[in-house]
Order: C-alpha cells, then structure tokens, then sequence
C-alpha cells in the first residue's frame, strides 16, 4: 500500500495530487439555473486551488452540471464550444489547476451524450469522452462513440477517463489500463437507492493501475433525489486509501504514486493481470499463448453478441422508468 501523502503535504517527487469534489446534488430546469450551476462548479475550483496549493487536479462527480433529473431538454445541453466548457477552461487557468467535468452533451442526430473532460491548466481539452455504458435503463443519454481515451495529465501521469455505471464492466478498466493509463478516474453521480459501499469492490483486478472515485455526490437531496457522498480513492492493489463523508461541497486529497504502478508493471511476476491477460500460460509455451479464447469477444466482434438466455430478459428498453422505446439503430 502506498501512502496517501497527507493530502499532497508530504508531496513525493513523482508523486500527483488529486481532488475529489463532493459536490452538492443540484437541480437545474432552466438555462439560467444552468448558468448558476456553472458558476458553482467555477466557484470550487477555487475552493480547490485554496484547499491544497500542492494539488495538480480536480475532479468533479458525473451530473456536476445538471443534477440526477435525466432531463434532456435542448435548452440545458451543453456543446464543447458553449459557455459552460468555457467558464472551466478559464477557471483552470486562473488557478494554475487541471480539471475533471461533467457536462451533457446536445447530439443533434440523437439524445445527449453524458461527457467528460479534463482541461488542462492552460485551458486547453486533453481529454474527451462519451459515456458508453449509460445505466440503463434510467438514463436516456446515447452510447457513447469515442471509445476509452487516455491523455497524459500533470506531471506526466497518464490519465483515463469512465463514468460511473462504466465501472461495473471490468473490461472498461482494462481498455483504459491496455492504453496505459495510470490512474482511472471513474466520476459518478450515484443516489441513495445504491448499495453505499458498491466502489470498494468494482473493477479492482490487479491491473494494476490507481483509482479516484469521484463516485458519489453530496449526501443532500435536490428535493427528489438522495446522494451519500463518500467518494474514494483506491491503491493498485485495491486497498481504500482516503474516503469521503456526507459534507456537501467537501474536497477530499489524496496524493497518487503512478511511478509504483509503473514499477509493478515491469517488476510484479504474480498477478501481473494486465500483462498475463495477452501471454497465458507463459511458464508452459515461450511468450505465452496470445490467441482469444473468449467466445463474447469474437461474437461482438462480428455483431453477434447474444446470451443463451437473451429471448427471456424482460427489460429491453427504458419504458419502465418513463421513456418510450427508442425507433433508431445504432450506426456506430
């Protein structure tokens, strides 16, 4: 287990220190509140940056802008080129700071993308994705089209990005980590009807790569949605390193180590996973055997991906949460 560094107080040489925000839950109908909202998020990136001096990145929760609403009027979204993305550039420029944020994405051939960015401390976008597990079927948002990418972050770290429910697929950690990320950062915005410990235990497979959880939002409600905070930071080797409360607004630190990921990537023998994963079985063949054996891969692939049981699941579309079933196929 590697230290947390005191928040970034004993900051090691190669060492990166990250802020999880636990955001209050908000809720936004109107372009004005939108604006309000922005501001906010502007607001706590200085709260950040006065937190910590030594702290290289901030991280807010998935719905940051928009709350747990689902609502996808047009009138709210938000586009790379709009105000909202802009007020984030500007703050971390002004506070010499890297940023995570959330926004939902206008798609004018579709429903909105749930996005995510990190801008860097010039203002510039080093990092943009779509979220390609939505959690269905609560959320309307459109599969996300961009695949896992991977930036390089301050001080060199490398950096990806999932969100949320994309942290129940293992496979999602492990496309970040095959691209060489570092550290994931998985962002959520997770209400009370979760179990409230469910990080502790996904995607923890000994990849090994480091893990900020800015999993949770506030522990208050926006008047119809509960969020319970306890955002979290994991080691490579699963261990919880700092944990969040239910304060709202509250920035939890952590100092992250990628030079031990690194190390274990090259020196680890056992539970090496990411490197074994491609090379099975290298005591018994040279190299390891590097075919692919696993029948889901091949049949998505070729588009033909199907459960034994797919003719029996019952809930196909999101009809039972309120949406009317969805007319178009996806193009990719």
């Amino acid at each position: 287990m590697s230290s947390s560094g005191l928040g970034g107080l004993n900051r090691s040489p190669a060492g990166v220190v990250i802020g999880l925000v636990q955001l209050q839950n908000p809720n936004v109908e109107t372009p004005a509140q939108l604006a309000a909202q922005t501001q906010r998020v502007v607001e706590l990136v200085g709260k950040a940056r006065r937190n910590n001096a030594a702290m290289d990145l901030v991280v807010f929760p998935e719905y940051a802008l928009h709350g747990l609403s689902m609502r996808t009027d047009d009138a709210i979204m938000c586009s790379l080129d709009g105000p909202e993305v802009a007020a984030f550039k500007a703050a971390c420029v002004e506070h010499r700071i890297w940023g995570c944020f959330s926004i939902m994405e206008r798609n004018p051939g579709g429903n909105p993308y749930n996005s995510g960015l990190i801008i860097d401390d010039q203002g510039v976008i080093q990092l943009y994705y779509r979220k390609l597990h939505p959690w269905v079927p609560v959320e309307p948002w459109e599969p996300g089209n961009l695949g896992v990418p991977v930036c390089t972050g301050p001080r060199g770290v490398k950096l990806g990005l999932i969100i949320c429910h994309d942290g129940m697929f293992p496979e999602m950690a492990r496309e970040a980590a095959y691209k060489g990320a570092e550290v994931i950062l998985r962002t959520g915005g997770i209400h009370r009807a979760d179990p409230p410990r469910v990080a502790h235990h996904q995607s923890v497979e000994r990849v090994p790569e480091s893990r900020a959880d800015g999993e949770r939002l506030s522990v208050r409600s926006d008047g119809t949605f509960d969020s319970m905070g306890e955002g979290m930071f994991c080691d490579f080797d699963g261990t919880v390193m700092v944990e969040g409360s239910h304060r709202p607004d509250e920035v939890i630190v952590c100092e992250m180590r990628p030079d031990l990921v690194r190390e274990a990537r090259i020196h680890w023998g056992v539970e090496n996973n990411i490197y074994q994963f491609g090379h099975r079985g290298y005591v018994a063949v040279k190299g390891g055997a590097q075919d692919c054996p696993y029948t889901f891969m091949h049949d998505m692939v070729r588009g033909e991906y199907r459960l034994p049981w797919e003719a029996e699941v019952r809930v196909t579309d999101g009809t039972p949460c309120g949406f009317a079933p969805p007319e178009r196929i996806y193009k990719g």
